[in-house]
């Protein structure tokens, strides 16, 4: 939506607390909310704008990846320098944006249920767990062939002392006093009112009354993970993979976030790749190039002998069909175009030059214009 600083959006500094945030956020979103500027595009901009910085800087795992990565962190497009980027399923970069506004509003018409005296629905204390993003360098040799890579990476799995319920063994949760269970929290000023998240039970409408001793209550903790994962052949740069289930957990019966492989294609030596198709150089005497023949050539796979007809001229391209790289999908191999350059001796014994030289007069018209600045280069 929009690329300004979150916490210059919402004019808090980044070690601003939650509550500095959860005060900036109201005073921003009474000011610029759409029923108090009826027709003002600009004001509903500016609140669509501070809401999503809300959505963000409220959230631990959203402010952590947000203070790392900056927006990158929620644009499934981009590859991070780390490997993995976390963004909240159906958060920035994954969310209709105006999810923002039934969250704001408690849902359908969320104002006028606060106005007209119609409850809200209790929220769920279920939580889905983040995705996941890493970026894997493979070689061209590898795109070819396909390969199977081990990724190391860190992710939030399941507390495994307190099951992922937060709260230390034998202990309940209890309502939060804040919501009083609803989840929300209703703000009024005359005719105008407005919907939030609950800040204290994260929208849960449940408090921990013990919260856990290894995951302090979150319900969750950082976990290196390896996982194989299998790169078919032929995939293409920038390609992504998804692995579901292999992101971070999801909290109170949540389900998993998912793992996006993006892959990413080294240069080769050798080859430029242009789609399924392979370009190639190869310099050949210009005796070949004249007479005409047979070479052997390197392949992505192999060594093939290629023909050279008589009179290829410099910068002409050959094409080698079925040599190139498989297509992902049908698995068809696209060809190998292979561009000629013609090399020419820097040095001429007399005798060669003799026969050169009545070789280039026996010969009439434009071949002889070819032959003759041959033997121009040569003196």
């Amino acid at each position: 939506m929009t690329q300004t600083d979150y916490y210059e959006l919402l004019g808090v500094s980044r070690d601003a607390s939650s509550d500095e945030i959860k005060k900036a956020y109201r005073k921003m979103a009474v000011k610029y909310h759409p029923d108090k500027n009826p027709g003002d595009r600009s004001a509903e901009e500016k609140f669509k704008q501070v809401s999503e910085a809300y959505d963000v800087l409220n959230n631990e795992q959203k402010r952590a990846a947000y203070d790392r990565y900056g927006h990158d962190a929620f644009d499934p497009q981009k590859g991070m320098g780390g490997g993995f980027q976390s963004g909240r399923r159906g958060s920035a970069g994954f969310q209709d944006p105006f999810d923002i506004f039934k969250e704001a509003f408690g849902g359908e018409g969320g104002i006028f249920n606060d106005l007209f005296g119609r409850g809200s629905k209790r929220c769920s204390t279920q939580q889905d767990g983040s995705d996941l993003r890493y970026d894997l360098e493979i070689s061209l040799k590898e795109a070819f062939t396909g390969v199977e890579k081990l990724l190391r990476y860190d992710r939030h799995v399941s507390c495994m002392h307190c099951n992922g319920t937060g709260s230390e063994k034998g202990s309940k949760s209890g309502t939060c006093s804040t919501c009083h269970g609803s989840g929300v929290l209703t703000m009024s000023q005359g005719f105008f009112a407005m919907r939030q998240t609950c800040p204290d039970c994260n929208g849960t409408g449940t408090k921990i009354m013990n919260p856990c001793r290894v995951c302090q209550g979150r319900g969750c903790v950082e976990e290196a993970t390896k996982t194989k994962i299998k790169i078919p052949m032929g995939v293409a740069h920038g390609m992504k993979l998804r692995l579901n289930g292999f992101g971070e957990s999801g909290v109170r019966g949540g389900r998993n976030g998912d793992l996006f492989v993006v892959v990413f294609i080294k240069s080769d030596k050798q080859f430029e790749r242009d789609g399924d198709n392979l370009h190639c150089n190869l310099s050949i005497p210009f005796t070949l190039a004249a007479l005409g023949g047979e070479i052997n050539i390197k392949t992505i796979d192999a060594e093939a002998v290629l023909q050279i007809p008589s009179g290829t001229q410099p910068d002409s391209i050959l094409r080698m069909r079925g040599y190139g790289m498989p297509n992902f999908s049908t698995g068809n191999r696209g060809d190998q175009l292979v561009h000629i350059g013609v090399e020419v001796p820097k040095k001429l014994t007399s005798e060669q030059r003799n026969k050169l030289e009545a070789f280039a007069l026996s010969l009439s018209g434009g071949e002889k214009s070819w032959f003759s600045k041959i033997k121009d280069s040569f003196q």
